[in-house]
């Protein structure tokens, strides 16, 4: 479904995804199946949206940012995708930005480019990441740093991988 508020240019859009109104997505952009994007939302040309992923009002992915499947991007989450960004200068190339499947990113969360968030990984909201996120990791402040794991299926653990009842967990 696609609203009719929508300014849809890409033909690259699996079945059973909605894309809400004032959402903008250009003809370059590819996104999976089964995907969730609410009003407000920009997809660039050179962007990848994997299968069942949720974006939320008010997010732009600009050139250079993949999303695995299964991931969540919360409300206002922002993406960079230029390190040195100079009115009318572009880079060659812009920044790579991986989000891997099935992580998560809360509300406002900063993510500067050329940063990956691994699988499952778990960044709180307002964080700003200025690096590398490891899978199953789970990550805020500002800058965002690691304060514990996460199992896939979203368990939260402490440093010592245990969760709020003392049972302690192994992590692929």
């Amino acid at each position: 479904m696609i609203h009719p508020l929508a300014d849809v240019q890409t033909r690259h859009i699996g079945p059973g995804t909605n894309i809400w109104q004032f959402c903008v997505v250009l003809q370059g952009a590819r996104i999976g199946a089964d995907c969730n994007l609410c009003a407000h939302v920009l997809v660039e040309n050179d962007v990848l949206v994997g299968d069942r992923v949720t974006i939320k009002s008010g997010v732009q992915l600009w050139d250079g940012v993949t999303v695995e499947d299964d991931v969540f991007i919360g409300p206002n989450v922002t993406f960079t995708n230029d390190l040195v960004p100079r009115s009318k200068r572009y880079p060659e190339s812009f920044a790579r930005t991986v989000i891997h499947k099935g992580a998560s990113i809360g509300a406002n969360a900063t993510i500067v480019a050329g940063h990956s968030i691994g699988a499952h990984a778990l960044i709180g909201a307002g964080s700003v990441v200025t690096k590398n996120i490891p899978p199953n990791t789970v990550w805020y402040g500002n800058p965002a740093v690691q304060k514990g794991f996460v199992t896939n299926d979203g368990i939260l653990l402490d440093m010592n991988k245990q969760d709020k009842n003392g049972t302690t967990y192994t992590l692929d």
